[in-house]
């Protein structure tokens, strides 16, 4: 872990915590960014950053639009390392690049937030009937010294939307509950909010265990919450993520989290190589595929199958 030279692929908000907590975990770090940046190692382009400082791991961290130019770019260079994608791994369904990456993984943190780390233990060994997720947060207090209105977010050209932005939460119910099998959604541009991406979507849906779904995603909650309930056959579950909180039955059970524990446990296994509860390439594509479907269904108006 000390020393394992990792390249860092584009450096806004979340590229720079990347940067900052692998250099933290003892990590050399470079950047590529076009811009005049502060930082030690810095190249202009992927090719010139790749050559010079040969990592082991890149972390992919630009625009979701341009996740897959840089992917295509790092196996034609022949990247052998292992490679790190933040989510969503692209904007829209599309086959990946060949490549011989030794670990290939997706940027959802959340699973390593201990609360759900908790909820997806119990859940492991019972029925799930029922689950509700909301999560929503108010798109200009996001970045609060950046106009959001210039952020990825706010464009759908550039993979933003609050359906892709906060797939956390569908990212997360597919390791708890397994592969969407049908989805109903509804959703678009709904608010006063200067944006051309989606602001709000809610979607219906059944996976492989769990006949009734319901989640909701939103730019639009001037108080910032993510919350999920979950009935089992045994017990009723209650997840704040805000507030680190989780009801078993009523019973209250927090837990210690700070701002970067989700992200510095993610590098950590990354790190270790052995990033086993890590989302793989795969999984990440299939909660693409949901999305796409979802925004299919919302357009149609029926059920999207899938």
């Amino acid at each position: 872990m000390i020393g394992t030279r990792v390249l860092i692929v584009g450096y806004g908000s979340i590229g720079s915590r990347h940067a900052r907590l692998l250099s933290e975990l003892g990590c050399d770090v470079a950047v590529v960014s076009k811009r005049e940046i502060d930082f030690p190692k810095r190249y202009g382009s992927l090719r010139e950053g790749w050559l010079a400082h040969r990592p082991t791991l890149v972390v992919v961290a630009n625009a979701t639009a341009a996740h897959h130019t840089a992917l295509a770019e790092l196996s034609q260079l022949g990247h052998a390392g292992d490679v790190l994608v933040e989510k969503p791994v692209f904007d829209h369904v599309l086959p990946l690049p060949a490549n011989n990456f030794r670990q290939f993984r997706v940027a959802y943190n959340l699973r390593f937030h201990p609360v759900l780390s908790r909820l997806c233990e119990a859940l492991a060994t019972q029925r799930v009937i029922s689950v509700q997720a909301y999560v929503g947060q108010y798109l200009p207090n996001w970045r609060p010294d950046t106009d959001y209105r210039l952020c990825y977010s706010a464009h759908a050209d550039q993979g933003g939307g609050a359906l892709l932005d906060l797939s956390h939460d569908l990212d997360y119910l597919s390791w708890m509950t397994g592969s969407w099998r049908r989805v109903a959604a509804t959703g678009g541009h709904m608010s006063p909010l200067e944006i051309s991406s989606d602001d709000v979507f809610f979607l219906l849906y059944e996976s492989d265990r769990c006949p009734v779904i319901g989640v909701q995603l939103n730019y639009l909650d001037k108080l910032g919450r993510r919350q999920v309930i979950v009935n089992t056959a045994d017990h009723t579950y209650e997840a704040d993520l805000v507030r680190s909180l989780l009801k078993i039955d009523g019973e209250e059970v927090y837990f210690p989290v700070e701002r970067d524990t989700t992200y510095r446990a993610m590098h950590v296994a990354m790190l270790s190589g052995n990033p086993m509860q890590a989302c793989t390439v795969q999984e990440a594509l299939d909660t693409l595929a949901l999305c796409d479907a979802a925004r299919d269904a919302a357009v149609g108006g029926y059920w999207r199958q899938r």
